[in-house]
């Protein structure tokens, strides 16, 4: 029988590697009144200098709908309500999983245009003909494909 506390999944005497943190984050779908679509250029890792939705981690606390709106806030100047979850994605790091909740947002304020902050180096709405020339983040175009919220 093995001491308590081995690892009883090793094989040889290797060890298993724990498992990576969860870290729970949301991202924001959110459209003008036009069809384009809200992107920010990440600043940071993971995917620096690729174009992908505004958001980010959910703070101690947070309700999921109050970090979108902060996150959003911080990262385009834009004001948000969220409307409804349309999908979740894993996106792995550094010894980390990011687990997002994309939210459907509406803008409060459909006048404004973004201004890049926060983790954002620009943000812009783009249109279809424009997101098919931007660099992307990993699956980005073929995820908001499937859930049915491409920009016109």
């Amino acid at each position: 029988m093995p001491p308590p506390g081995a690892d009883h999944g090793a094989e040889d005497g290797a060890e298993v590697a724990a498992p990576p943190r969860v870290v729970p984050c949301v991202g924001g779908v959110v459209h003008d009144a036009g069809g384009r679509l809200l992107l920010i250029q990440r600043g940071h890792d993971p995917h620096r200098g690729l174009w992908s939705l505004p958001g980010g981690r959910i703070e101690r606390g947070e309700s999921p709908e109050a970090a979108l709106v902060r996150e959003v806030r911080e990262e385009t100047g834009l004001h948000v309500v969220p409307q409804r979850p349309v999908g979740r994605v894993s996106i792995p790091g550094d010894g980390v999983v990011f687990d997002v909740l994309d939210f459907v947002c509406s803008l409060t304020r459909p006048d404004r245009s973004p201004v890049p902050g926060d983790d954002a180096v620009a943000a812009l709405f783009a249109d279809a003909a424009t997101l098919d020339r931007l660099p992307c983040t990993p699956r980005l175009v073929e995820t908001l494909r499937g859930w049915g919220v491409l920009p016109r």
